[in-house]
């Protein structure tokens, strides 16, 4: 028999050989990113000149006046070459005290130290992991060194700047619902199904943060924050939109969708429903004869909003309606018992079924009798929140009428979005997100899940 290794797999402190390719893999490319680093750097030196040589002087953006030349500025932008350095006019309006660089305009520089590609690049990897890793990914993948706190940086602006673009964009297009008739295509599909549904987000309580003066001194511990309602947790909304007719069978039992797409806020109800309604009328997908069916929880907010669709279809979330039963046989008949999953499955297959008049018969008939008074007026509870609840929602748990139109009966879609939204990212163990934070890490999430990542390249990223 083979003794045990009593080393590590290989030994601490050695250098590892590369092997031969790797290493002329290395010298290559540091061969040709000096040689490409020296180009972009004549080129960006070449339209430098070209502003100098203009003599239409810089007029402010804001009042229109000429603006005073300050002389040149001196700076550098990392770029995915190489760090290239800038020498720029920098004008300046007396009235406004606004600060003007031309050839940062020329190129396209946003705020920040580095170019708009590489910023992006930079923004997409923190937008997959945390900032401490992103900032070892970026280093080996594209061979630039960035602090956990640059990246935050970096992903912070961009961050901003989609938030900021998609509210604009929902807002404006809130307007549409007067008349929507106007402006929706008649190629519209026959039927959009909406997902919607929340989940909560662990939320930053304390409004500042600290800085050590001094990095080798440590700071004192923090005093102990007093309890609040919720726990410094908050509700992150989710949406979901997809085509029924686009809806597949991969493998016996497993189901999944072509496309679908996503919509998330840090918001109340009213604001996921107008980004919902934006995404609708930007996909083409809302005509007059377009059938929105809503698939919901039983959340009243999902409800409320629902009116803003006259041709609509609601559905309760029929996993949501079981489990309800089932929750109620448990507290009728015992947790493990033969007669808790008999009762629970016969009312489940009743609802599939789409008799839920029937469902409702037996639950007014039902008059449970318990030994002790707290057992009995239990029960008694149980019975009456299950039959309020299928009560409110009856016109809405028709179920084989809706699966005989193939709109789907479950909120899988908007529970698989959470995972992939909000859970994947930003409910790693012990992370807590400022407002601000949230809300920009959420709109470059839905950016990416939606494949509409390159549309950041129309957005500005200012300081955040």
């Amino acid at each position: 028999m083979p003794s045990q290794l009593s080393l590590p797999l290989w030994p601490q402190g050695q250098q590892l050989e590369l092997p031969l390719i790797s290493k002329l893999e290395q010298e290559v490319l540091a061969k040709h990113r000096i040689a490409m680093q020296a180009d972009l750097q004549a080129r960006v030196e070449a339209v430098a000149a070209e502003i100098a040589q203009r003599k239409a002087g810089c007029r402010c953006s804001e009042c229109g006046k000429p603006m005073q030349n300050q002389g040149n500025k001196k700076s550098h932008v990392q770029t995915l070459l190489g760090l290239i350095g800038l020498r720029r006019a920098a004008f300046r309006c007396a009235d406004c005290k606004l600060i003007r660089y031309p050839l940062d305009e020329a190129l396209g520089l946003e705020a920040g130290f580095y170019s708009p590609a590489l910023g992006r690049l930079l923004a997409l990897i923190a937008t997959l992991c945390t900032f401490v890793q992103g900032s070892e990914i970026a280093e080996r993948l594209l061979g630039i060194k960035i602090s956990p706190k640059g990246l935050w940086k970096v992903t912070q602006r961009l961050g901003e700047a989609a938030w900021k673009a998609m509210n604009d964009t929902a807002q404006r297009l809130a307007d549409v619902r007067t008349a929507p008739d106007q402006a929706a295509p008649q190629d519209a599909p026959d039927v959009v199904v909406l997902g919607t549904d929340g989940c909560m987000l662990g939320m930053q309580r304390r409004s500042t943060r600290r800085h050590r003066a001094d990095p080798t001194t440590p700071l004192p511990p923090l005093p102990p924050l007093p309890k609040q309602e919720g726990e410094g947790f908050r509700e992150n909304k989710t949406g979901v939109l997809l085509l029924p007719a686009e809806r597949t069978e991969p493998s016996a039992g497993r189901r999944s969708v072509v496309r679908r797409y996503l919509v998330s806020c840090l918001g109340s109800a009213d604001e996921i429903f107008n980004l919902l309604w934006a995404k609708l009328l930007l996909l083409g997908w809302l005509g007059p004869q377009t059938v929105v069916v809503i698939v919901g929880d039983g959340a009243k907010w999902i409800w409320n909003r629902a009116e803003l669709f006259p041709n609509r279809c609601e559905i309760l979330d029929f996993w949501h309606a079981a489990e309800h039963a089932w929750d109620t046989a448990r507290i009728l008949f015992g947790t493990e018992s033969r007669k808790t999953i008999e009762w629970a499955t016969a009312v489940v297959d009743l609802l599939r079924a789409g008799k839920v008049e029937q469902v409702l018969a037996l639950l007014e008939r039902m008059k449970p009798r318990r030994a002790s008074r707290s057992q009995q007026l239990l029960c008694e509870q149980a019975i009456a929140a299950l039959l309020e609840y299928y009560t409110d929602n009856r016109t809405r748990m028709l179920y084989d009428q809706y699966l005989a139109k193939g709109y789907g009966i479950g909120s899988g879609a908007v529970e698989s979005a959470h995972k992939q939204v909000t859970h994947a990212r930003m409910r790693q163990a012990g992370m807590r997100w400022s407002q601000a934070g949230a809300r920009r890490m959420l709109a470059l999430r839905v950016l990416l899940l939606n494949d509409e990542w390159n549309a950041l390249n129309s957005l500005v990223a200012t300081a955040a």
